[in-house]
């Protein structure tokens, strides 16, 4: 979003014209970094308004940082109107957004400063208030542009700004929508919705996905895109040799699952359960290559024979290990684990136990890491705890002979002295994982590509150069 001429040019308008820039609705996300400042940095961690405003080690710190939020905000609209007229009415849709969430975390606190509330309580809907003011800046800047190139845009505002109803979100979505003509109107829809199933609550910073696959289920649409800033390819080019690396043509439900799993932002699941038992068909596609087909999504579809269609993974993955004598507690154990990880809002990436031990593989942060060990310890103290940082290297196929694949990868990483510390193969064949030394991951990843992928013949359809 933060390209706004490669997105007008490549998606929104391109070589349409009148009625063919119609019957499309389009659902937006911040631009890129804001909603770092806001919640937190996705990668580092650094506290950003909410943040710090839940951290309460400075109790006014955030007002600061939302200052500087607001001059960041403001600087982005100078750069993206170059009419003082209309930067004038984005500055003061923003300004308006950004002192009402001020004056409201300012009474929220004045409020828990008496024993009753507890701020606790209320930090879920400080995020998603936060959450929603990246989007609706985004939303309403891209609005105000088409609408100034003379497009019927409209801006459709789904973050509950100043609403007392809380709605379903399903039953939001079509009535932000009923009034729409879609034969005249082109909606660009904000990424985060406030509903009473809560999305933040349920997928975090996944949200926009869900707003854009249930939009895409109520209207009955055709087909849904995701636009991004690379393809869904074979490998990430910035391990394996771009010349070696293939664009994705096809694949299925299934494996855009397994991707989400491993934290490649193809879609999230709970996101295409939706438009897979509505039969929508869902595209990715590079937002800098509008005349690139993309990698088509549906729900059955399998290549026609056995093929590894991804060699993808996580380079900085937490292993947590529970060894315990004690097996019946084992189960207990597994219990407590997951009630942390959710607590700490950490993602589990796989799993595997034992008579007697229990091992979680968490993309996590080594402080949130730590801290979900120093629970288990003080909750089991007669069992033994570990902490590791791994790699996990997987080969993914809508057709995978998963028996083949672990067999030929295994005596590959035999042979290049790759240590394997687990292997993790399923009944359903659509992915094999390896555990190794996080040192040996880009090594990794570049010896299964060529071992799986590179000089054989794929399915056309499947993999397409």
């Amino acid at each position: 979003m933060s390209n706004f001429d490669a997105v007008r040019k490549n998606i929104i308008v391109g070589d349409s014209r009148n009625e063919e820039l119609y019957n499309r609705i389009f659902v937006v996300s911040a631009y890129g970094g804001v909603t770092d400042l806001l919640l937190e940095h996705k990668k580092t961690g650094k506290p950003g308004v909410y943040a710090l405003f839940a951290g309460a080690e400075n109790r006014w710190a955030w007002g600061d940082d939302l200052t500087r939020l607001e001059k960041s905000l403001t600087d982005i609209n100078l750069s993206y109107f170059s009419d003082l007229s209309l930067r004038h009415q984005a500055d003061q849709f923003i300004l308006d957004r950004v002192e009402g969430v001020r004056e409201c975390l300012i009474d929220l606190q004045r409020l828990c400063s008496y024993g009753h509330f507890q701020l606790s309580q209320h930090l879920i809907k400080v995020r998603e208030m936060l959450a929603g003011v990246g989007e609706a800046h985004s939303a309403f800047n891209t609005a105000l542009r088409l609408q100034s190139e003379g497009i019927n845009a409209r801006f459709i505002d789904l973050t509950g700004w100043r609403e007392s109803e809380r709605l379903a979100m399903d039953e939001k979505l079509k009535r932000s929508l009923a009034s729409v003509d879609l034969t005249r109107e082109l909606p660009i829809c904000t990424g985060y919705t406030q509903c009473k199933e809560g999305l933040i609550e349920t997928f975090d910073r996944g949200y926009s996905e869900m707003t854009f696959s249930r939009i895409a289920v109520v209207t009955g649409a055709r087909e849904a895109i995701i636009h991004k800033e690379f393809h869904l390819s074979s490998a990430d080019p910035k391990i394996v040799d771009p010349a070696k690396v293939v664009t994705l043509g096809r694949t299925n439900y299934d494996v855009a699952d397994q991707l989400a799993n491993l934290g490649m932002e193809a879609i999230h699941p709970r996101a295409a359960r939706g438009l897979c038992s509505e039969g929508i068909d869902l595209r990715i596609k590079n937002s800098f290559e509008p005349d690139h087909p993309g990698t088509l999504i549906t729900g059955g579809y399998q290549a026609k024979t056995p093929q590894t269609d991804i060699v993808t993974g996580k380079k900085s993955v937490m292993a947590v290990s529970v060894f315990d004598q004690n097996a019946p507690s084992i189960a207990e154990i597994e219990k407590t684990f997951l009630d942390l990880t959710s607590r700490f809002r950490v993602h589990r990436i796989n799993r595997e136990s034992n008579a007697n031990t229990l091992t979680f593989y968490l993309s996590a942060t080594l402080k949130q890491a730590k801290r979900i060990v120093n629970e288990l310890g003080s909750d089991f103290p007669g069992a033994e705890i570990s902490l590791q940082k791994v790699a996990v290297v997987a080969a993914i196929g809508s057709s995978l002979d998963v028996n083949n694949v672990l067999i030929a990868s295994l005596v590959a990483f035999d042979q290049e002295s790759i240590q394997v510390l687990a292997a993790h193969q399923t009944m359903r064949d659509v992915e094999v994982q390896f555990i190794l030394d996080s040192e040996q991951f880009d090594h990794a990843v570049r010896l299964l590509h060529a071992l799986l992928i590179e000089g054989r013949p794929n399915d056309s359809e499947a993999v397409a150069a």
